[in-house]
């Protein structure tokens, strides 16, 4: 959901399309069409893809006589869905010069108007099994909100003149202070309960036994990581796995991604003096791994780390700041099934080879996040809002 504030689908609905619609505003029609790498999507695509979920998981299937704003748009926009016909490749989407911003715009203010009137029978109908699909919508299009920052971020950073996509300085970093949490063994329930949304992947509950450990009451900063640079942590591979120190010597990996220098960084607010207090950003699975190994320490589970965040004893920095990796792996939760039809596609295949992140992001839109939320991306992955916090055993 978008805010508690907003009540009623519809409002919702009509919320987070216009909230994708402001963080493209200051775009141009070139920065909107450009794919700077595989992993990333043009920002024009991702407003197009987040349409065609609606058009044709909703309309298309749920609308007697709905006809498709432009019969080539499923392939152009379908993502990795093999139950809905044939994709246009990923790393191509950069290619898509047509059709061009005006027409997306076009074809978005067509779904929507679609949209609210087919939501005007759903909110008179709030036992209608059609709204857990349009939830999915909203939070599926959140997801794309925050892919939209991290991809045109990363296309700036490719830009010799470094520009900014936001105004002015970044804002002052709030210190927190160190230290730990000790939290004893417990037999935890994790999962998502109760009735507001969530994805498939945080359920079903179930308990898990954990032994005694410690977390770091707040994340990893510029000025620990700059420590470990300065004691050759790039540069000691006993402190990495054997993949990350692969990446490490493939990759030329020397410092976080986006660190300009010994004391500059790159950001929406462009090229600016780092904050020693701030959170380390753009760090991968493996990044992590070495840090905490050099630390003395290790990543938490993403049971400690849900376990301790739902407590009356949470740490601080769990939230808006930077997505948190984990020591575990994106595997199914005991008893996972896939939901049937389209939307078992969501997560479930991609349940191999991931590692999970918890938390969120500045990235994040507002209301976007809770305790149980499953993030995941690839070890290697660096260009999301991604940080780190440390654990212990006791």
């Amino acid at each position: 959901m978008i805010e508690s504030t907003v009540s009623g689908l519809g409002q919702r609905y009509r919320a987070v399309r216009s909230h994708s619609l402001a963080l493209a505003a200051s775009l141009s029609p070139e920065d909107q069409c450009v794919q700077s790498m595989p992993d990333a999507s043009p920002a024009k695509w991702h407003l197009a893809h987040t349409t065609w979920f609606f058009e044709t998981l909703v309309l298309r299937a749920h609308v007697a006589g709905y006809r498709l704003f432009d019969e080539q748009f499923p392939m152009l926009f379908n993502s990795y869905y093999e139950a809905l016909g044939p994709r246009y490749p990923r790393p191509q989407r950069g290619l898509l010069t047509r059709p061009d911003i005006g027409r997306v715009h076009a074809y978005r203010a067509a779904v929507d108007e679609a949209m609210n009137g087919f939501l005007e029978t759903l909110d008179a109908s709030r036992d209608s099994p059609i709204r857990p699909l349009v939830e999915l919508g909203l939070n599926h299009e959140q997801q794309h909100q925050e892919l939209m920052l991290t991809d045109i971020l990363h296309l700036m950073s490719c830009n010799p003149m470094l520009p900014a996509v936001r105004e002015g300085a970044p804002p002052p970093v709030r210190p927190v202070a160190g230290g730990w949490h000790d939290y004893d063994a417990v037999q935890a329930e994790v999962g998502h309960t109760g009735p507001s949304f969530r994805f498939d992947n945080e359920t079903p509950v179930h308990r898990v036994l954990l032994q005694p450990y410690s977390l770091a009451n707040r994340l990893v900063t510029n000025a620990e990581y700059q420590a470990f640079i300065d004691d050759r942590g790039y540069q000691t591979p006993s402190l990495w796995l054997s993949e990350g120190w692969a990446m490490v010597q493939s990759q030329g990996w020397r410092a976080p991604l986006y660190w300009l220098d010994d004391q500059r960084e790159f950001s929406m607010y462009g090229a600016h003096p780092r904050q020693a207090e701030q959170p380390v950003r753009h760090v991968s699975f493996h990044e992590s791994v070495a840090f905490a190994e050099w630390a003395q320490a290790r990543l938490p589970t993403e049971f400690e780390w849900e376990s301790a965040v739902s407590g009356a004893n949470a740490p601080e920095q769990a939230f808006g700041e930077l997505w948190q990796w984990t020591r575990s792996s994106y595997d199914p939760y005991p008893r996972f099934r896939a939901p049937a039809g389209a939307v078992g596609e969501y997560n479930g295949k991609f349940m191999v080879g991931q590692i999970v992140l918890r938390g969120s992001s500045l990235a994040t839109p507002p209301g976007h996040h809770r305790p149980t939320y499953r993030n995941f991306f690839a070890p290697a992955a660096r260009w999301q809002f991604m940080g780190l916090r440390l654990a212990r055993d006791l």
